[in-house]
């Protein structure tokens, strides 16, 4: 199972909005065939490994990290390949918990008379597409708010000049965060001051689905120009407006929502509207007043924070707006998932206790 889930792990920035998935196919200690999901809408992981094992699949346990599906969708059920290939048995991480497959696939193995075991490495294999779950079980995505600062918690000068905190090592590593992701997920001050493209930036060789890029616009104040608008990723800006669609936006996707009372978008709804959209990762990058009213919200699942060993002074701009608390057993707490060196820089992937 472990091998398997190695191999789910090809498919990390490749195969969204499906999950992530790899199959081993086993006789004893003798792998037979392998396989992993490559993107949506071709062969699943159970098929390549089936194919690879040929004949010899016959009375072999095949080890899958999400159950197999049982309906018809862009491909044909794998548990019906499973079962036509004459495998003994099936042993699998975790549940499919989509309508369509949740507990169908597990029954028509064992209806087929195929032993069935479920739940080997099974928080690994939640692990792995964490996002798939979030959007399936809570209706929005799993949401992945990425930090760069000082060592005395500032992420820009008082000027809002902030490159570069980090290092080379630290920037290479965040695209291959934005590359496992669906969306990235900015604000329109973050757009004015900083101009960036919110692109993945990978190798020459290594493929992705290329994020949405989404902007919380609540006035329409993205100019013309602006990278995010350059046609080479999907954008679509989030906003209340009620005058005229500038021109230069004619040809961007717009969800209007509605507008708070703090004068802010609904943050809840704009999770929901991205996750009926099959988002999966929201990867955030902006300032921090938006990161601090997902995190304020319990909306910021994981804090993705690189700490530089460097110091920018009192005056500095704060990691997160967030509002005053009245004594300390009010404190935000934070379990350490990961804690990694990064080139020069601290990596810390962070999740609020509850």
């Amino acid at each position: 199972m472990a091998h398997a889930l190695r191999l789910a792990g090809h498919g990390l920035a490749t195969t969204q909005p499906n999950p992530r998935v790899g199959c081993v196919i086993a006789r004893g200690d003798t792998v037979l065939g392998t396989g992993w999901h490559p993107r949506a809408g071709e062969p699943h992981a159970e098929i390549f490994a089936l194919h690879e094992a040929g004949e010899s699949a016959r009375g072999a346990t095949a080890y899958v990290t999400l159950e197999p599906c049982a309906h018809h969708g862009r491909t044909p059920p794998c548990a019906d390949a499973l079962i036509a290939a004459g495998v003994g048995r099936v042993v699998i991480a975790h549940e499919d918990p989509f309508d369509k497959v949740d507990g169908e696939g597990i029954e028509k193995l064992r209806a087929a008379g195929i032993g069935v075991q479920v739940g080997l490495m099974r928080d690994a294999a939640h692990e792995l597409n964490i996002g798939f779950f979030s959007r399936i079980q809570r209706g929005r995505p799993w949401v992945r708010v990425k930090l760069a600062m000082s060592l005395d918690g500032r992420t820009a000068l008082a000027d809002g000049s902030s490159k570069w905190i980090t290092g080379e090592a630290a920037r290479a590593d965040v695209q291959r965060w934005r590359a496992r992701s669906s969306a990235i997920l900015s604000a329109s001050g973050t757009v004015l001051a900083d101009d960036p493209q919110l692109t993945v930036r990978l190798p020459e060789g290594q493929s992705f689905v290329p994020p949405l890029r989404a902007i919380i616009d609540t006035s329409l104040r993205t100019p013309a120009g602006a990278r995010v608008l350059d046609g080479s990723a999907p954008t679509v800006l989030f906003h209340a407006a009620d005058a005229a669609i500038p021109e230069h936006l004619a040809d961007v996707q717009r969800a209007p929502l509605r507008r708070e009372a703090s004068g802010g978008l609904d943050l809840r709804t704009v999770l929901h509207w991205l996750a009926l959209r099959d988002v999966n990762e929201v990867h955030v990058e902006a300032g921090p007043v938006l990161c601090g009213a997902l995190f304020a919200a319990g909306l910021a699942d994981e804090l993705l924070v690189y700490v530089a060993p460097i110091l920018l002074g009192h005056t500095g701009r704060p990691m997160l707006h967030l509002p005053p608390l009245d004594d300390m057993a009010s404190r935000w707490r934070l379990n350490t998932v990961d804690r990694r060196q990064v080139g020069d820089d601290t990596r810390l992937q962070l999740r609020p206790t509850s």
